[in-house]
């Protein structure tokens, strides 16, 4: 079955006007992402790597070019489509968690699909079966390990059924061994739920759980390699 482009972009620019100059975040930006990729973005700081996520994840607006998404532009500096396209398509993974503290493991997920149309019990435990906590359904965040509550949130972020999910630096506050759990089971979750994955980050050996990987500088695309 041959995979379809999920994301097209076509000379993709964020400007930012500070007082005496431009700064050129993303400077033209041509990229084409297949469904199921799993793409690292690499970058020194100030690279442009977050700015491209928040592009992508329609957070920010692009200063010129195009993005299409599953064959349809994506529609800027509409803010009320954008928290649409949002909400129908993307999941994050963020690097400090951001569970909420007063909810159990599973209450965690549960909110989040509530939000996104409709609560559904034995998915949310099926994935939290999937990310390997279910034994941990009732305790509370403050109760389980750094990399357990990393796993939660992966969970909680596909619980919506995303075509796309998006990381920045999410093994950032990992130790080493917890970050390789955590990605092992991130690829599992997105290779069962058939998801495409862009993550930002700086460790290079977070390569190895990539299909691809792009490396930015300066606002531009300096390389881009398939992963054996």
């Amino acid at each position: 079955m041959n995979s379809m482009t999920l994301i097209e972009l076509r000379n993709l620019k964020r400007h930012y006007k500070m007082t005496s100059e431009t700064v050129k975040a993303l400077d033209g930006i041509d990229l084409t992402i297949e469904e199921g990729e799993r793409v690292i973005l690499l970058g020194p700081s100030g690279s442009g790597k977050t700015t491209l996520l928040n592009c992508i994840s329609a957070l920010d607006v692009p200063t010129d070019g195009k993005y299409i998404f599953g064959g349809s532009e994506v529609p800027r500096d509409k803010s009320e489509q954008m928290t649409t396209f949002r909400r129908e398509n993307i999941g994050y993974v963020f690097q400090f968690f951001n569970l909420l503290q007063d909810l159990t493991v599973l209450e965690n997920i549960l909110l989040i699909q509530e939000l996104a149309g409709g609560k559904d019990q034995e998915r949310a435990l099926n994935l939290l079966k999937l990310v390997g906590l279910e034994s941990e359904i009732n305790r509370f965040p403050a109760e389980i390990s750094g990399g357990q509550q990393q796993r939660v949130a992966i969970a909680r972020s596909i619980a919506k059924k995303p075509r796309l999910l998006l990381g920045d630096e999410l093994t950032g506050n990992l130790d080493t061994e917890t970050s390789t759990k955590v990605m092992k089971t991130l690829v599992s979750a997105c290779e069962s739920e058939k998801i495409t994955a862009i993550f930002v980050t700086h460790d290079e050996s977070l390569i190895q759980f990539a299909t691809r990987v792009i490396r930015i500088d300066s606002g531009k695309i300096i390389s881009d390699e398939k992963v054996s």
